[in-house]
């Protein structure tokens, strides 16, 4: 509409209805052509498909559209005639200020509602399709996603705390899920070694009461005994009298031992720290020699001691960790021939405490639990000397607060060598 020049419509308008003329096609065949001049003649230029012709508008409709501006173009929807048509009015200008009238062109809405629903449809088909093949695509791809992480639900459903064994497959073909299956073996195997460390400590708990108990109702069975024997009369016979005071003697002796030695254990497991000090380990050695000599006996003590021998170590808890290791030696010794041997040398930065003896040795069988609490590889020997097979564990925890280790070396019949090593410290320090 806006395209056809003023000077053509005003040639379309001087054209009445009883003129026999060719009027030139202009316009799409599916639409239909009228003009209304200014008077609100209404004249029909062409007619659009089927002989449908343009609708008349009232003459209201058609004066707002030449009130319009030059460029406003309406879009009316008119149902005149029964058929529903979309209209269209233009206000058309001859000469600036003068105006020749509106132009109208329409066209039915029935094919445009008929392309759209066929646009609708072929729209929907192909969404239909798309979605299918995305859907076995995402099947096939989510299939592969989620099969490794059903593997690891079901190895997850067998894994309790009886049965930490299990481990997650880290070569599934997914990076990420590989990964997350290393952290969880890593988490796995933390949670085993604590379970296990668990049920060692129980354990040992467990054997450590049972063995504490024992310890403890022997010698009060013992002085029970010896009370009830008094009571009987044995107290009006001198010698009776005297042999059961000294019984109990020695056993309240071995008792108020077995109570301070469980007392220091337990004061070492809760608090496994202790102020340590610099100082030459050679010194404290040669300020027990006379203790020892007298511990001895008849025995053959031989020394062997480096002198500066520095490291850091408290007093009191290494008099007491070569006490220990000494009256081991004593007690599995002979009386008359046995030889008994200390030695302080240092070796890879590290300051080594070794006693060694000619004593019986110990077993294959014994050897793995000398250091265990309560344990005697030779029950009898050890009562007769008043041992309550806490002195090596007392030892080893000692050690351990120290930063050192200790080990022992036996073969039966040959004697047995404890070592102690202790972290070093150089002598310009």
């Amino acid at each position: 509409l806006m395209s056809i020049p003023g000077p053509v419509w005003e040639r379309l308008n001087s054209y009445t209805d009883n003129d026999i003329m060719v009027r030139p096609f202009m316009f799409a065949p599916d639409t239909s052509l009228a003009f209304i001049d200014t008077n609100g003649n209404f004249k029909v230029l062409s007619s659009g498909p089927y002989n449908i012709s343009p609708p008349q508008l009232s003459t209201k409709e058609y004066a707002a559209a030449l009130q319009e501006g030059r460029h406003k173009i309406n879009y009316i929807v008119s149902h005149t005639g029964g058929t529903e048509q979309i209209v269209v009015l233009k206000r058309i200008n001859s000469f600036p200020g003068q105006h020749l009238g509106v132009a109208e062109i329409s066209t039915p809405t029935g094919p445009i509602k008929e392309l759209l629903i066929r646009q609708l449809i072929t729209f929907l088909f192909l969404s239909l399709v798309a979605l299918v093949f995305g859907l076995l695509t995402y099947l096939s791809v989510l299939k592969k996603t989620l099969i490794p992480l059903f593997k690891m639900v079901e190895t997850a459903e067998q894994i309790d705390a009886g049965n930490l064994d299990r481990r997650f497959s880290t070569h599934q073909g997914q990076t990420e899920i590989d990964t997350l299956a290393v952290s969880f073996n890593g988490m796995l195997e933390r949670l085993q070694v604590s379970f296990a460390a668990e049920q060692e400590t129980k354990e040992q708990m467990r054997r450590f009461i049972a063995d504490a108990s024992h310890e403890l109702r022997t010698p009060l069975t013992s002085i029970h005994g010896f009370l009830e024997v008094l009571l009987r009369g044995a107290a009006s016979q001198p010698d009776q009298l005297d042999k059961a005071l000294r019984s109990m003697h020695s056993e309240s002796k071995r008792l108020n031992k077995l109570v301070h030695d469980l007392l220091l254990l337990n004061k070492l497991d809760r608090t496994p720290h202790v102020e340590l000090q610099k100082g030459c380990l050679d010194r404290v050695i040669n300020d027990m020699e006379p203790q020892l000599s007298i511990l001895a006996g008849h025995r053959e003590l031989s020394l062997n001691i480096s002198s500066g021998m520095k490291c850091q170590y408290n007093t009191d808890q290494m008099k007491q960790v070569i006490l220990n290791l000494f009256q081991n030696a004593v007690q599995h010794t002979d009386p008359e021939n046995g030889h008994i041997r200390i030695s302080l040398t240092e070796k890879d930065n590290e300051i080594e405490l070794s006693i060694q003896d000619n004593g019986p040795g110990i077993s294959k069988t014994n050897l793995p639990h000398v250091f265990e609490r309560f344990y005697r590889s030779d029950s009898s020997r050890t009562r007769q000397y008043g041992g309550s097979g806490l002195g090596l564990a007392i030892t080893q925890s000692i050690v351990d607060v120290h930063g050192g280790t200790i080990n022992v070396i036996s073969k039966e019949n040959e004697g047995c060598t404890f070592r102690v090593r202790l972290p070093a410290i150089s002598t310009g320090t």
